[in-house]
C-alpha cells in the first residue's frame, strides 16, 4: 500500500488546527459565561412623571442616552403637551401630517381595548375630563346641559385611523393617551432592551411596570401594590407584594387624584357612557397582563365598570389578572382577585 505522505501532513495539520480552535472556543464559552453580570440602575423624569430602570447586564455601556434619546422620540408622536407632536396635530386637523408607528400601536391597542369593554376605556373621553377639572384647563362649572353638549364629542367609535389619517365624525373631536401611554412606553423600553441581548430586567414608568427574567441571584422581582390612603397626602403604605416574571403590571386608583365639593369627593375618572365620575366605591384596581399597554388600559376600564361589571368581564376574557381594592364603608377596605393573581402574591 502506497501512504501519500505530504496529504498525511496536510490532514494531521487540519486536525491540529480543528482541535486548537475547538479548545479556544471551549475556553471563551467559559470564560464568556463566567462574566459577572452586574445589576444597572436608571431614574429620571418623563412624560411629566418619573421612570425607574433596573437591568442586569455583562455590559457596562451607558444607555442613559439612547433612554432619553427613545422618551424624546415618544414625546414627538404622542404627546399631548406639544404643540407639534403627531397627537396634537391631529387633534387639531392638521391634514398634512400621518401617524407613525407609535401612533398607530397605541390607538389600535386602545380601539381593541374599547370594543371589548363596550367603552368603560375611551380614548375621546378628554373634554369631559378637561370640563371637570382634571385635564388641561380649570374645572367648568358642569351640569346637566354642558355635559349633554360634550356627550357627542366622546366615543371611540366616532375615530378610526385610514392611510395614516385621523378620520372623526366631528372636527372637535380629540384624542387623548393619557391612560395607556406610559403602559405602551414600557413595552417599548422592553424592545430595545431584547434588542441589546438585555433579558432581566424591570422598567417602572410612572407605575406601569415590566418585568422580564430575574435578578442576578436568580429571585423574581418584587413589586409593591399600594393601600388606598384616605386622603391624597397620607403616607404611602404597602398592600401587597407580588413576584413578576415575563408579565406587566398597571394600577388604577381614584384615591390620590380627587376633589371635594360640598362634601361630595368626585374622582378623575370619568365614566365615558355618561359624563361623570364614577360613584362607586372602588379605590383601586391592579391588572396583571403580558403586556403592559394592555394592563394600563384595562386598570383604566375597570375603575369605570366598579368591582362587579369587572368580574364578569374576567371570567370572560381569562387572559388577565386583577386584584379589587374596594371602600367597605366601615372605615376598612375589602379585596377581590382573581386565582391567578393569588398565585403571585408573595405571603408575608
Amino acid at each position: 500500500m502506497i501512504i501519500n505522505l505530504r496529504q498525511k501532513k496536510v490532514t494531521t495539520a487540519i486536525s491540529s488546527s480543528i482541535v486548537f480552535i475547538g479548545l479556544f472556543l471551549i475556553i471563551l464559552a467559559y470564560f464568556h459565561q463566567k462574566r459577572e453580570l452586574k445589576l444597572y440602575k436608571m431614574n429620571g423624569a418623563a412624560q411629566g412623571t418619573y421612570y425607574a430602570i433596573t437591568y442586569s447586564s455583562d455590559n457596562n455601556e451607558n444607555l442613559q442616552p439612547a433612554m432619553d434619546s427613545l422618551f424624546k422620540q415618544f414625546d414627538r408622536s404622542v404627546s399631548a403637551y406639544l404643540p407639534n407632536s403627531i397627537l396634537s396635530r391631529l387633534n387639531n386637523n392638521d391634514t398634512s401630517v400621518v401617524s407613525d408607528a407609535i401612533y398607530e400601536s397605541i390607538f389600535n391597542k386602545s380601539m381593541e381595548v374599547s370594543a371589548k369593554t363596550d367603552g368603560a376605556f375611551d380614548v375621546t373621553v378628554g373634554p369631559l375630563v378637561n370640563a371637570w377639572g382634571f385635564g388641561f384647563s380649570k374645572k367648568a362649572n358642569v351640569d346637566q346641559a354642558l355635559v349633554d353638549s360634550l356627550l357627542p364629542l366622546v366615543g371611540y367609535r366616532n375615530v378610526h385611523l385610514s392611510k395614516g389619517k385621523l378620520i372623526k365624525t366631528d372636527p372637535r373631536i380629540r384624542i387623548d393617551f393619557d391612560a395607556i401611554a406610559q403602559g405602551y412606553t414600557s413595552d417599548w423600553l422592553a424592545k430595545y432592551f431584547e434588542k441589546k441581548g438585555i433579558q432581566n430586567y424591570l422598567i417602572d414608568v410612572g407605575g406601569e411596570v415590566l418585568g422580564h427574567g430575574s435578578k442576578p441571584d436568580g429571585q423574581k422581582w418584587s413589586v409593591a401594590i399600594e393601600m388606598p390612603a384616605k386622603n391624597m397626602n397620607d403616607e404611602r403604605k404597602i398592600q401587597a407584594i407580588l413576584s413578576l416574571e415575563d408579565r406587566a403590571i398597571s394600577t388604577s386608583g381614584s384615591y390620590r387624584k380627587y376633589y371635594e365639593e360640598n362634601g361630595v369627593r368626585y374622582s378623575h375618572t370619568i365614566d365615558p357612557s355618561n359624563g361623570y365620575p364614577v360613584r362607586h366605591n372602588l379605590l383601586s384596581v391592579s391588572v396583571v397582563a403580558a403586556d403592559c399597554m394592555s394592563a394600563d388600559a384595562y386598570a383604566t376600564a375597570f375603575m369605570v365598570m366598579g368591582l362587579e361589571k369587572s368580574k364578569d368581564f374576567l371570567l370572560k376574557e381569562g387572559k388577565i389578572e386583577a386584584y379589587f381594592i374596594s371602600d367597605d364603608e366601615l372605615g376598612g377596605f375589602s379585596v377581590y382577585y382573581t386565582a391567578g393573581f393569588d398565585k403571585l402574591l408573595k405571603q408575608n
